[in-house]
């Protein structure tokens, strides 16, 4: 998509008020031009609704935009997330997939309060109150409420009391697997890239076999660089990767004050996103 060389390192991880940030589209590009970024892409969860805002705020502040998003997958019990850039936003195959998810989280969430609301004072509007008009309601959203209700000191410590799983107040929502999500995002003329693959460790990182799978169906790279994936994971994941002929990217998943990761925390080397803009065809990046 691009013409010229890329000169400068992307953040390629960012969410806003559309899925579980808290900053909007304006806003979230206002704080990456005021932490010094050349470029940054957006990636909400199964969203592109934010792409147009933020393409604005792109070209008023000068930096380099890359429109993208987070897509939920599933391998059975575990969720994993592929980041997929430069895909069509009207493709209706991801268009009807997307829809299926969000729809998906919505039921889950109400479901997920239901249960909480039998032992906690908590209710669907106090979930409401934590969102936006077009926002893809999750488990972050009635995290944020329980912070409000005191029944948390923050999002962080509800997902590792009341949200952890093992509380029995959770339950999936639909994804489909990876292959499928990696596919979809390749129909829709984009650059898939699995999403910090190594949150739990070292022992839990992707087996070989799957991730060739993954890379046959046409994965590009992997979230090596990100402040979850932990230092004993990292390694495996740098020998997968050269393994498989993968890219490493870097970015910091900011959520705004969702999260304590910050913008520009980790970045991704100007040639890979040189070669994202080459690969990717589904739309076109913001170039100032």
């Amino acid at each position: 998509m691009a013409d010229a060389p890329f000169a400068v390192a992307a953040d390629l991880h960012a969410h806003t008020t559309v899925s579980d940030g808290t900053d909007t589209p304006t806003e979230l590009v206002a704080a990456a031009s005021a932490a010094g970024l050349g470029a940054l892409a957006i990636t909400d969860h199964d969203s592109t609704a934010g792409w147009a805002e933020a393409a604005d705020a792109a070209r008023r502040h000068g930096i380099a935009l890359i429109p993208g998003m987070e897509l939920s997958t599933r391998e059975q019990f575990t969720s994993v997330h592929v980041l997929g850039y430069l895909v069509d936003p009207t493709d209706a195959a991801l268009l009807a997939e997307t829809a299926r998810i969000r729809d998906s989280r919505l039921t889950r969430a109400e479901a997920i309060v239901r249960r909480i609301a039998a032992d906690y004072d908590l209710t669907w509007d106090d979930v409401l109150a934590q969102t936006s008009d077009g926002t893809t309601i999750g488990r972050p959203h009635i995290a944020d409420a329980l912070v409000a209700r005191g029944h948390a000191s923050t999002r962080s410590d509800a997902f590792a009391g009341i949200l952890h799983w093992r509380s029995g107040y959770a339950q999936p929502h639909y994804a489909p697997d990876p292959l499928t999500g990696i596919r979809l995002i390749r129909a829709a003329g984009g650059v898939p890239v699995l999403a910090h693959p190594g949150t739990r460790g070292a022992e839990d990182v992707v087996p070989d076999r799957r991730l060739g799978r993954l890379t046959d169906a046409g994965l590009f790279g992997l979230e090596i660089d990100h402040p979850e994936n932990t230092d004993a994971a990292k390694p495996r994941l740098r020998e997968l990767a050269r393994r498989h002929g993968l890219a490493i990217t870097g970015s910091s998943d900011y959520h705004g004050r969702g999260k304590v990761n910050r913008l520009g925390q980790y970045t991704t080397a100007p040639e890979i996103v040189a070669r994202i803009l080459a690969e990717g065809r589904g739309s076109a990046p913001i170039l100032p």
